[in-house]
């Protein structure tokens, strides 16, 4: 039997609980491909199903562990071997993309479908970067596009400007031609400008929420505001967004869409159908060849320093991205 190293959640709890074991290698059934993973994504989500938090989403993850042992959602690689029925890809491809159904990429290995959510990689794009576009810059181009279908000339305010949905966010928002105010912590200040930010608010001096600027859109990527908190800040029909799970939101969102003109909206931007995440990956990925879309990796680790990443994360002080390496260079 052919092995490989991943990373196995053992229960829910702290970091302690991701632990590097030896287990069998994928087989490509005949409509997948085997892709040798470079690089993975370590994500806030990915620490928040770590800990089995908030509660109730353990009904969409195993109620007493993880149904998915191996974590991991984005990727990055090479296709090492394609199923008899594969005909989008051949060996040697260098590829990157998202499991959103079986999870598993924190390992030297993984077998998908071909018609899932995986892309070939652009000449440029290292695969540090590539492992990272199905998490923050995936869903804030749902949110951003799908959810609060962001216009021309809207003032949009980013909660959260220096993260992986935050630097991802304020990119986008500027792409698609609106005035962008990012908040963010001192230090990263420059971070958040150099991303084009049109205002920067530094939340350890200035509370927005207090002000007399109003927003079409806030984009809170991080989970530390509230609607109610913020409405006074929305513009009459202002659209507050957020894809950190909290049951209070979805209380909110449920009722904003029967009061006011002002609303919140949640979504999970992984059950999207499968064909509308690959038409907004498409969209990204002409983004970044287009150079008006760049990833900000804050830390790279090895795979088997998984438990110091998530560590890192947990701290709430990562700077756009992070990053496991497995060792192999595709």
């Amino acid at each position: 039997m052919q092995t490989m190293k991943a990373i196995i959640s053992t229960g829910y709890g702290g970091p302690e609980v991701l632990v590097l074991k030896e287990v069998k290698k994928p087989t490509p059934k005949d409509n997948e491909i085997l892709i040798r993973i470079y690089a993975a994504s370590v994500t806030r989500a990915g620490t928040m199903m770590r800990t089995g938090k908030p509660y109730f989403g353990r009904l969409f993850t195993g109620l007493s562990k993880p149904k998915h042992p191996i974590p991991g959602t984005g990727f990055a690689g090479v296709v090492e071997s394609i199923g008899s029925a594969v005909t989008r890809f051949k060996a040697g491809d260098r590829v990157f993309g998202e499991s959103i159904e079986i999870f598993g990429t924190q390992a030297e290995y993984i077998a998908l479908p071909e018609d899932g959510l995986v892309m070939h990689k652009p000449a440029g794009m290292t695969c540090e970067e590539g492992a990272s576009v199905c998490d923050g810059p995936l869903t804030s181009i749902n949110f951003l596009k799908d959810i609060a279908h962001i216009q021309p000339g809207q003032k949009v305010l980013i909660n959260g400007a220096s993260g992986a949905l935050g630097t991802s966010a304020v990119q986008l928002a500027k792409h698609y031609g609106a005035q962008v105010t990012g908040v963010c912590s001192t230090k990263n200040i420059d971070l958040v400008n150099s991303l084009g930010a049109d205002h920067v608010i530094d939340y350890t001096k200035v509370d927005f929420t207090k002000g007399d600027a109003r927003y079409d859109i806030i984009y809170d990527t991080v989970g530390t505001l509230s609607f109610p908190r913020s409405k006074r800040a929305l513009s009459e029909n202002g659209l507050f967004i957020s894809p950190v799970l909290k049951f209070s939101l979805l209380l909110q969102v449920l009722w904003s869409s029967f009061f006011g003109k002002k609303k919140a909206k949640f979504a999970a931007t992984g059950l999207k159908p499968k064909e509308e995440l690959r038409t907004l990956l498409e969209e990204l990925t002409e983004i970044i060849a287009s150079g008006k879309l760049k990833s900000v990796t804050d830390r790279v680790y090895p795979l088997s320093e998984i438990s110091e990443a998530h560590q890192y994360i947990d701290t709430g002080h990562k700077r756009g991205n992070v990053v496991v390496i497995t060792g192999q260079r595709a």
